[in-house]
């Protein structure tokens, strides 16, 4: 039997509520973790949704094998277990990459699950290490879905939360050699899809927003809601990276082409360029909801997210998410 007297708080308390069979005991300890784990989650699988069923998925696993906790692990340790192999097991059932049509570039790049993460659902505490800007932006979410399932789990637990070899290898029923060596393989491929990022993932990183990326958000916003082309044009990069997810795949484009491109589908359409947009963030980067009126409407309703990543004063990256039906974003559906 394990002595209550050698254990934290939380796992004395746990064990107590297990044996006792305490469900609303043991949903307090467990709530406590959901965001953190749901972040956790949502790395392994790019897509908020999905990462709401896993963390789901892991209260239920934890719950039907509670018997098993011992307090040998801390209960945090005990749930991430848990949560990476549920995310395991899902991945193995679905396909992680999306097919895109030929012509475009590098086509097995893209993610066909992506979706953005609204930031009002990551855990409230800002200096949580799970929660640092640089491991929930979109490129690091991308990158990270180019490692295969079990390589990117090693990659997360070692590099993103920071855990030893040995606790990863027995979260993840491997030897601790296999473990280094996945985590090797993992990080090349991290420096190629992120050749311009910092790759020390664990070391703090600022999570608020500059003046400067603030200052291009109002500048895209005015010149979405003015219809003015050249101000668009004026604020994006000539090696723009422009994804509109999950239609259509990444392509780097100047800025004139990538203008001229939302011209010739209809964004600035007549009788279908009435826009309003609101600054908002979302993976913890500057983004513009953007709301379009038609002419047989009043009101004007929710039509997509652009999520903006800024460098030197100008528009680098630049992704587009079909913002309808997706409450969960926390967006006014109509203005």
């Amino acid at each position: 039997m394990t002595d209550a007297r050698l254990l934290g708080a939380d796992e004395a308390t746990f064990i107590a509520a297990v044996r006792s069979d305490d469900t609303a005991r043991f949903a307090l300890l467990t709530e406590r973790h959901r965001r953190e784990l749901q972040v956790h989650c949502y790395r392994m699988l790019a897509n908020y949704e999905d990462a709401q069923d896993m963390t789901q998925e892991t209260f239920l696993r934890a719950w039907n094998k509670r018997e098993s906790f011992k307090g040998h692990a801390a209960l945090r340790t005990w749930l991430y277990r848990i949560a990476t192999n549920a995310c395991l097991d899902f991945l193995e059932k679905r396909n992680d990459r999306t097919s895109v049509p030929s012509e475009l570039p590098d086509p097995s790049s893209e993610v066909l699950y992506l979706q953005p993460y609204p930031d009002r659902m990551l855990p409230e505490d800002p200096q949580e290490s799970v929660v640092a800007r640089e491991t929930i932006e979109l490129a690091f979410i991308v990158a990270v879905q180019h490692l295969p399932p079990r390589q990117r789990a090693v990659f997360i637990l070692r590099d993103v939360l920071g855990w030893p070899a040995s606790k990863t290898a027995d979260a993840l029923e491997l030897t601790v050699a296999s473990v280094t060596s996945a985590l090797q393989r993992a990080r090349v491929t991290m420096r190629e899809q992120l050749p311009d990022r910092r790759l020390d993932w664990r070391r703090p990183a600022t999570h608020e927003l500059s003046n400067d990326e603030r200052g291009v958000v109002k500048s895209y916003i005015d010149a979405h809601e003015r219809n003015d082309l050249d101000g668009l044009m004026s604020l994006l990069r000539d090696d723009l990276r422009f994804a509109m997810l999950p239609e259509l795949g990444t392509l780097i484009m100047t800025a004139k082409d990538a203008v001229d491109g939302w011209v010739s589908g209809g964004l600035f359409q007549r009788g279908y360029d009435d826009w309003r947009c609101i600054t908002t963030t979302v993976n913890r980067m500057p983004a513009a909801a953007l709301y379009r009126r038609t002419p047989d409407d009043p009101e004007y309703r929710l039509f997509t997210i652009a999520v903006l990543h800024i460098v030197d004063g100008k528009i680098a990256e630049l992704t587009g998410f079909d913002a309808t039906d997706k409450p969960w974003l926390g967006l006014p559906p109509t203005l």
